[in-house]
């Protein structure tokens, strides 16, 4: 395949995941701010949002307050902001378009019918409305995207390069929504036994923001407890949008798309995914969740630049 057909592919899914995680990402925020707290702790919840997205002079440059409202329409709604869920869509709508002929008739009927629709739901005021029916649509229409793949797509190289983008992008993005709740500096384990009744209304949310409150439930059949929370979001392997999930979709479609300039990235993903195999929580709590994020962000931005180097065009995004 064309690196640069796979490169459109590539960035396409990463777009299509992006615009979903930014959705599940402000759920949690939005839902977090209905919990009684002091302005300060509103603030630094904004703040967050900002700061685990490397977006904070983006914002400072266009806005001249955080505010929720502010926080809101840049990371839904603006333009110039090049991760919001408008600029998100638009993106994966282009690349689409680049590669039209490499996709099904409904596979791109799907992603162009849900750049014109959200346009439509912004342009009437949804998002002042109602921002939770928005996320909502957005998360939807990311599921529809990716069933329509599955359900529709020829399994070659084009389908690998679309998955390896979804999932590479799903790692990046549930390692932020984690982060959203410790980049203020909140303790990871001041609840080893039990949660309080604030941390039980937030982590509630998060479950809830990532589907999987009841997957909680299945697996532990407990009171939510923060460090198992964090158990099913990075080490579950049968948790889908865990980290250790994300990184077994990779290494599988890599090894369906290896070549001899591959190897590199290979190894890079199988050592971050074999550290997530036999890891545990405790340890990881011990050294700070906060600062093992950070790390696993900046693990998840070497192998994307190894895959771009080994199959794709170079880097511009």
């Amino acid at each position: 395949m064309l690196s640069r057909t796979a490169d459109h592919l590539f960035w396409m899914a990463r777009y299509m995941e992006r615009a979903e995680n930014t959705a599940r990402m402000l759920d949690v925020t939005m839902k977090a701010l209905l919990l009684p707290q002091t302005d300060e702790s509103a603030l630094r919840s904004q703040r967050a949002v900002l700061a685990i997205s490397e977006l904070g002079e983006v914002f400072a440059g266009r806005y001249d307050a955080v505010t929720a409202d502010n926080v809101l329409r840049f990371m839904v709604a603006d333009p110039g902001n090049p991760s919001s869920i408008l600029s998100s869509l638009r993106a994966a709508r282009e690349n689409a378009r680049a590669v039209r002929g490499a996709l099904t008739t409904e596979s791109w009927e799907t992603i162009n019918h849900t750049w014109l629709d959200f346009n439509r739901q912004i342009d009437e005021g949804m998002l002042a409305v109602d921002p939770d029916s928005v996320f909502e649509w957005v998360k939807l229409r990311s599921h529809l995207s990716r069933g329509v793949t599955l359900g529709t797509a020829l399994k070659d190289e084009a389908f690998y390069f679309t998955q390896l983008g979804t999932f590479l992008e799903r790692a990046d993005n549930t390692a932020r929504i984690l982060d959203v709740r410790f980049a203020d500096g909140a303790p990871a384990s001041r609840a080893s036994s039990g949660a309080p009744l604030d941390d039980f209304y937030y982590w509630t949310s998060i479950l809830s923001s990532v589907s999987g409150l009841e997957t909680y439930r299945q697996v532990y059949r407990d009171v939510l407890v923060p460090e198992r929370v964090a158990e099913l979001l990075i080490l579950n392997p049968s948790m889908p949008r865990s980290l250790l999930a994300s990184l077994d979709h990779v290494c599988e479609n890599l090894a369906m798309l290896r070549t001899d300039n591959s190897r590199d990235c290979e190894r890079e993903a199988g050592r971050l995914r074999a550290e997530l195999l036999y890891a545990e929580i405790r340890p990881i709590l011990s050294r700070g969740l906060h600062l093992y994020l950070t790390e696993f962000l900046g693990r998840i931005a070497i192998l994307g630049n190894k895959i771009s180097a080994a199959f794709l065009l170079p880097l511009t995004v």
